[in-house]
């Protein structure tokens, strides 16, 4: 007698909406070694499909090129991109929610686009996950917490934050996105997991990305001064991107739906952060100051309490070593703009 138990795919289908970003193409990449086939929505407004060109090659990684503040009609999507149709009996298991713009200089140049992608894009990734049955991950942020009165931040703290400053684009599009996100788990049943990211560092990171970090490495490598704003006394904890991949799968694939920070509990300033980079690329580069742009948090240090004792989660890669392995990554990525420029000129 023939067996009609229907066929079961023993690949778990994951969506990632910012897959080819800085965090989405880390997280492609571990998922795919995790043994999940990874479906990447990114329209490419701040990522970039060089962070994913390696995995187009593989048969279980695909990319579609859309914008997720439009409704997410899956198999259309994958017909038009010439994907072999899904069986029907097919479900993505997990969704993952990481479009957005996500440094201040992103953020100012695209608000709209921020404010949309957190509201309307959230709306239509959590509408997938209920539809399909699908545990949904929202990449939610630090800046929840605005400039704090509180230090370190544990996740009962409400936060500071100006609703109407430069900055609140990106703020409220996360608030947003979280409170629609509890309001779908609490409603429908959705199997939500909220990961509050801390700063995180490490490759492919763009150059022009307008952070912190990206900056110092840039300006320390071609011998340029590095522009501090303030007194550089304000706080940040930066966390390898290795490190906070290991927490979100953690995360993922556990029964917590949050929120909980994910981040390194390593405070250390913005001008230590300076130095700490001059000494790794053995830089001459001086320090200069800048004016301190408006609602820059003075203070970003995360309890990670919740992390510790509900994924067994903490970060290993100290900044030094962290340091150290990203910057092969920013030498080669100089080099490469150099050549590519040298290139369009001689044309």
């Amino acid at each position: 007698m023939p067996n009609l138990e229907p066929e079961r795919d023993p690949r778990p289908l994951t969506l990632i909406t910012g897959g080819a970003g800085f965090l989405g193409s880390h997280l492609c990449r571990r998922l795919l070694a995790e043994e999940h086939e990874v479906i990447c929505l990114d329209n490419l407004i701040t990522g970039r499909q060089e962070n994913i060109q390696p995995l187009l090659a593989n048969p279980n990684f695909h990319f579609l090129l859309y914008d997720v503040t439009k409704p997410i009609d899956l198999p259309a999507l994958l017909a038009e991109s010439g994907t072999a149709p899904w069986p029907a009996s097919r479900r993505v298991s997990y969704v993952l929610h990481f479009a957005s713009p996500a440094s201040p200089k992103d953020y100012a140049r695209h608000p709209i686009h921020t404010l949309k992608v957190g509201a309307f894009g959230t709306y239509h990734a959590l509408g997938l996950a209920k539809a399909q049955g699908a545990v949904f991950l929202l990449a939610s942020t630090s800046e929840i917490y605005g400039d704090p009165e509180v230090n370190p931040q544990p996740e009962s703290y409400w936060g500071r934050v100006n609703p109407i400053g430069p900055r609140s684009v990106y703020d409220e599009a996360k608030r947003f996105a979280e409170a629609i996100s509890m309001a779908y788990h609490r409603e429908h049943g959705v199997k939500v997991r909220m990961a509050r990211i801390f700063n995180t560092y490490g490759e492919r990171m763009r150059l022009d990305d307008g952070r912190a970090l990206p900056s110092f490495m840039v300006r320390a490598l071609l011998g340029e001064p590095l522009a501090v704003y303030g007194t550089g006394r304000q706080t940040r904890s930066l966390c390898f991107v290795s490190d906070l991949v290991e927490g979100l799968y953690r995360l993922l694939m556990s029964s917590q739906t949050g929120p909980i920070n994910l981040g390194n509990p390593e405070e250390v300033s913005v001008l230590q952060l300076a130095q700490a980079v001059i000494r790794a690329t053995a830089s001459q580069s001086s320090i200069v100051y800048a004016p301190l742009p408006e609602d820059d948090p003075q203070r970003r240090m995360p309890d990670i309490s919740a992390a510790r004792e509900k994924l067994g989660w903490e970060p290993r890669v100290s900044l030094e070593a962290g340091l150290a392995r990203t910057l092969p990554y920013f030498r080669d990525s100089l080099e490469s703009a150099k050549n590519s420029s040298l290139s369009s000129k001689s044309e």
